[in-house]
């Protein structure tokens, strides 16, 4: 369809269905101004062309936190914030990317080295995703995009594994006949974050956000992980899953961050390998001296976390398919307080006066008390923290939450049974 029939499909109504599904009833008619505004931009800047709409959702972790990195297991899920996008195929070999707020040079795919000046850049991520898709033998070609996202950056929710599974599911579908997993979109988006846009990571983020829905992780195998899909959405049992942005910058904490891995691969290494998911917590107590002596306490601690936190992701997969809502709320508490307690992702250390994600945890323990559950969420230090939330308290919540953050502070979220996706 061309773009004036595209905004003609939205405005009648034949995406409410899918609009639905996507974003829940009560956002519908939100979501059709949104597109509406999102493909009358497209036109103004590519003129009224053949096109088509992709989407691809942001991911909330629910359990195993920091433990995709160390080849462990992760509880996540796809949420109904996303990146859309209007797509134009083109001939050229040349990707055009637009959004709002950012200027992003055009790339020309018939030059898919690896370019060190590109590094951390959009341009890094469009190259390497299109590398990736030659390297194994699918095809790629040139189009014309303009997106807009409301996945919050530094939230969590994994903004920049959005980006690269909006841009693998473009490819899949203009050029392969969706032929392409959504599995090898995740672990070609990880490719291009980790080898174009030379930014270390695990795959949890991209494989949350195209795979979609609830799903269990396992990591053991990098090459090839395991999802298994969990039926569970948290309004069937009465629960609002709320994050709330604590207002903490991510600035200068590079360095807070990259300690994690750093530090659990060093206890790894003392016990004989290369990451925690290969080791056992008998052998960690076992050394728990040379350990203190040699990487230091919190490398322990971190670890500990560790081979706790990915049994515990597991757990919380079992207790859900069981459909046994208050033992999942049990260990989402007890993920938050090993987080707090011994990864130590919450307060940066030493910062005294800035302890925004721990007032956070400490107004939902008080106003949520046993009926709910909250952690922090996503790296930590900075961000967001994460709630489940009664529906009779979601007002208190938000009115408490919003009191001490700011008005916008917090975002009542749905799950997302899709990943990344052609919509029309």
């Amino acid at each position: 369809m061309r773009i004036t029939e595209l905004k003609n499909y939205v405005q009648n109504g034949e995406l409410d269905t899918k609009l639905e599904e996507l974003y829940g009833s009560e956002q519908t008619a939100a979501q059709k101004e949104r597109y509406l505004s999102i493909l009358n931009k497209a036109e103004k800047l590519y003129g009224d062309r053949e096109a088509s709409l992709f989407s691809a959702p942001g991911r909330t972790e629910v359990g195993g936190n920091h433990t995709d990195h160390q080849l462990g297991k992760v509880l996540a899920a796809s949420l109904n914030l996303d990146v859309l996008a209007v797509v134009i195929a083109t001939e050229d070999n040349v990707i055009r990317y637009a959004s709002k707020g950012f200027e992003v040079a055009p790339v020309d795919i018939t030059d898919l080295s690896i370019h060190n000046d590109e590094a951390n850049t959009t341009e890094a991520l469009i190259r390497g995703t299109a590398a990736g898709f030659a390297a194994a033998g699918y095809k790629t070609g040139g189009f014309c995009a303009y997106a807009e996202s409301d996945v919050l950056p530094g939230s969590g929710m994994s903004s920049s594994a959005a980006f690269e599974v909006l841009l693998g599911t473009i490819l899949n579908h203009l050029y392969n006949d969706g032929a392409v997993s959504p599995e090898f979109v995740a672990k070609n988006g990880q490719y291009a974050e980790n080898v174009y846009f030379m930014k270390p990571c695990g795959l949890l983020d991209q494989m949350a956000c195209s795979v979609g829905s609830f799903a269990a992780m396992d990591f053991a195998d990098p090459a090839n992980p395991v999802v298994e899909k969990v039926d569970f959405d948290p309004a069937d049992y009465g629960f609002d899953l709320i994050l709330t942005d604590c207002k903490a910058s991510h600035a200068e904490l590079s360095h807070e961050y990259a300690a994690i891995p750093l530090e659990m691969k060093q206890v790894a290494r003392l016990l004989g390998q290369e990451v925690l998911g290969r080791c056992t917590m008998e052998q960690l107590v076992a050394n728990a001296a040379v350990i203190r002596k040699d990487c230091g306490d919190r490398a322990f601690l971190r670890a500990y976390h560790f081979l706790n936190e990915t049994v515990r992701a597991e757990k919380e997969a079992k207790v859900l398919q069981e459909r046994n809502i208050d033992a999942f709320l049990e260990l989402i508490k007890e993920s938050g307080r090993s987080s707090w307690m011994y990864l130590q992702n919450v307060n940066v250390n030493g910062d005294d006066k800035n302890q925004s994600l721990g007032v956070g945890l400490a107004l939902s323990e008080e106003v949520i008390g046993n009926s709910g559950a909250w952690r922090v969420h996503g790296g930590g230090f900075a961000g967001t923290i994460q709630a489940f939330v009664r529906h009779e308290d979601k007002e208190r919540y938000i009115a408490v939450m919003n009191s001490v953050f700011g008005s916008d502070s917090c975002y009542v979220l749905k799950i997302r049974n899709c990943g990344g996706i052609r919509i029309a």
